[in-house]
């Protein structure tokens, strides 16, 4: 894909970098999707750009997908240029449709093929072939920030209306915000689940817009944003029957599984707030545990529970102050309970889903395969790594062994799996970077520094390797609760390595910093230690640029 799109055609400057970077991420995506299945290929990608682009665009590394200054060239290979960039191209393709997006795309390479491009380039390909006016369209690739786009909904004499605002916060260098041009995707049930309007683009252009639907009978329950349509925080209020109704007859399987996550995301933040919750999550995941008809791989993607990260950030945008270690309780309990109400139907689903002869990378057997480790999750927490252990021993893949082993390490009963592990793959690089980092992202919180520690002592640790020193330093700060526990030894231990590693290769140094972009969102003893580690890297005599760029823009 980088042959066509990233060296046959090229970018005139540093500053078009998002034009082949993004296109040609998105042209793998839509090429993975076509192997594996777009649904959960797309589940998978918003994940990534909500955990990665979102929480850039959020804080104080924030800039468009085109910047148009920098002064480290090797700090611009960032999520917003990348991730970003590939959800762009994907509006485009949205607002066109699959043939307008094909005549565009068929036009670009003819038209350029053997050149060095611009972002002005690549919008004019797709306004010559469609004669439209993408002028406001373009603001997606200059302006940096993630839209808000609030909706509120009302219903009479059978007539169904959405009104959409949008918003989009200050961010540094850019205080002033115009509206963009949204493509929202969006479908209507019926209160039985039939649809009664199947999915249809609104363009939103203007900063408030309504939309509406006449000749209903009854008024419809909403699937918004379908497909994730675009990269935008949709704020509506939902009660958890309407979400549980979406989860269960959504026909868009990106807005039944969004669903299930905000479901869930209720749950946990009110079981940190101590509040009263009710059952209609894990009623929920029981009926989608009995659908046999849904895509297993699918299935799995809805059983994991949203990361710890991702609920400090919610906490954070409704004003509290997350806490790390209550955060982890909520989220053990959780999974606890639904592992202890769905027990059976897990067991059942893990026993299934066991696989028959030979090992395949194909979906059919991929699918089985994450369904059965996301059940695995789950009951390891009631069978204190039992089914986990046997399946180490019998595993005949490296997916099911490397799960099994992920398994055994969140319960803290691993010794023996990890010494196995090593000594059958200590040959593998890439495999052994998966077993340092599945040591820390998995293990309990109060183990991750320690066992930190003792890893980097480890003959197989050649921190001066990239690949090994941040498989090591993201599973710490991957650990949400472990790296931010409230004395700062995480982070005076990930600064240390920071700084050892800046002389030898400043680029992953600068990179591995972003663990602290965060730092403003907890409370006042770890924003102190998380600003002192940041102050100690900037006053480094002899620094690398890159580092130094980096600190400085999260202390600002």
């Amino acid at each position: 894909f980088h042959n066509w799109t990233g060296n046959r055609i090229t970018c005139r400057d540093w500053f078009q970098l998002c034009l082949k970077e993004g296109l040609t991420v998105y042209r793998d995506q839509q090429f993975t999707g076509d192997m594996r299945g777009h649904a959960t290929k797309r589940i998978d990608d918003v994940l990534s750009l909500r955990g990665r682009q979102f929480r850039e665009d959020r804080g104080p590394l924030s800039h468009p997908p085109r910047p148009d200054h920098y002064r480290e060239i090797n700090n611009f290979y960032t999520a917003t240029v990348y991730e970003k960039g590939a959800e762009i191209v994907g509006m485009l393709h949205r607002l066109l449709g699959a043939e307008g997006y094909r005549a565009a795309l068929d036009l670009y390479f003819e038209r350029h093929d053997g050149q060095a491009c611009t972002i002005e380039d690549w919008l004019k390909v797709f306004e010559d072939s469609s004669g439209r006016d993408l002028s406001q369209f373009k603001r997606w690739y200059t302006d940096a920030g993630t839209p808000t786009l609030r909706v509120r909904d009302s219903f009479k004499d059978g007539t169904y209306t959405l009104e959409f605002e949008q918003e989009t916060r200050p961010t540094p260098g850019h205080s002033e915000k115009l509206p963009r041009h949204i493509p929202i995707e969006v479908g209507l049930l019926s209160e039985n689940g039939d649809e009664v309007l199947p999915s249809t683009v609104l363009e939103m252009t203007e900063a408030k817009q309504s939309f509406t639907f006449d000749g209903l009978a009854t008024r419809p329950v909403p699937s918004i944003l379908r497909d994730f349509s675009a990269p935008v925080r949709l704020e509506r209020d939902v009660d958890t029957s309407e979400l549980a109704f979406l989860l269960t007859h959504d026909r868009d399987p990106f807005n039944r599984w969004e669903a299930g996550r905000a479901l869930a995301q209720k749950v946990l933040i009110g079981r940190v707030l101590g509040q009263e919750t009710d059952a209609s999550f894990s009623d929920a995941i029981g009926a989608l545990l009995r659908d046999e008809t849904a895509d297993p791989a699918f299935r799995a993607l809805c059983l994991n529970l949203p990361s710890e990260d991702s609920i400090a950030q919610a906490l954070y945008d409704q004003g509290e102050t997350p806490d790390p270690a209550a955060i982890y309780a909520a989220r053990e309990g959780l999974a606890r309970d639904l592992a202890s109400a769905h027990k059976t139907l897990l067991a059942e689903i893990f026993t299934s889903t066991e696989a028959t002869g030979p090992y395949s990378s194909d979906p059919e057997q991929a699918g089985p395969r994450a369904l059965r480790l996301a059940v695995l999750r789950l009951l390891n927490r009631i069978d204190g790594g039992a089914r986990a252990g046997a399946l180490f021993a019998s595993a005949e893949n490296m997916t099911e062994s490397l799960g099994a082993l992920a398994a055994l390490v969140q319960t803290g009963q691993d010794a023996a799996a990890i010494s196995e592990f090593r000594e059958r793959w200590q040959g593998d690089r890439l495999v052994m970077d998966k077993w340092f980092l599945v040591q820390l992202a998995n293990c309990p919180p109060e183990m991750a520094l320690e066992r930190a520690e003792a890893l980097t002592g480890d003959p197989l640790f050649t921190w001066k390797t990239p690949n090994r020193f941040r498989a090591l330093m993201a599973g710490l700060s991957g650990n949400h609760a472990g790296f931010h526990r409230a004395d700062g030894a995480s982070y005076r231990f990930y600064a240390d390595w920071l700084l050892k590693l800046d002389p030898v290769n400043p680029q992953v140094a600068a990179r591995m910093s972003t663990a602290f972009e965060t730092w403003t969102r907890y409370d006042e003893g770890r924003r102190e230690k998380m600003r002192s580690e940041l102050e100690r890297i900037a006053a480094q005599p002899g620094l690398s640029r890159d580092l130094s760029e980096m600190t400085q823009r999260l202390l600002s």
